[in-house]
């Protein structure tokens, strides 16, 4: 089949609206079946987006990270943060009334 083949085909018509949006609707169908929900422990986040949680800037996060200040996990040679590691950060830097408070005397 040459160019000229082309440029002289008869033109298809179109396929009807009706059939155009059926077959849309197959296909939205058949990803949303595919996609499956992530489950949120199982979830890695990168440093920025952990330190978008933290409230902190992404340079503090990979500070603390090759300081060993925080828990993290490598995925490959990237550095990542799991849900836990989040709570534990969160915890961990928790400080209670008690024990820092000055005495009432």
């Amino acid at each position: 089949m040459t160019r000229t083949d082309l440029a002289h085909a008869p033109e298809e018509t179109p396929p009807a609206l009706d059939t155009l949006i059926e077959r849309l609707a197959v296909a939205v169908e058949a990803l949303t079946q595919q996609m499956r929900p992530v489950d949120p422990e199982l979830q890695c986040y990168t440093p920025a987006e952990a330190g978008d949680l933290l409230r902190k800037t992404e340079n503090w996060v990979v500070e603390a990270m090759q300081d060993r200040r925080v828990p993290f996990t490598y995925i490959g040679k990237s550095p990542r943060m799991t849900s836990a590691h989040i709570r534990w950060v969160l915890a961990n830097g928790e400080l209670t009334p008690g024990r820092y408070a000055k005495s009432a005397a």
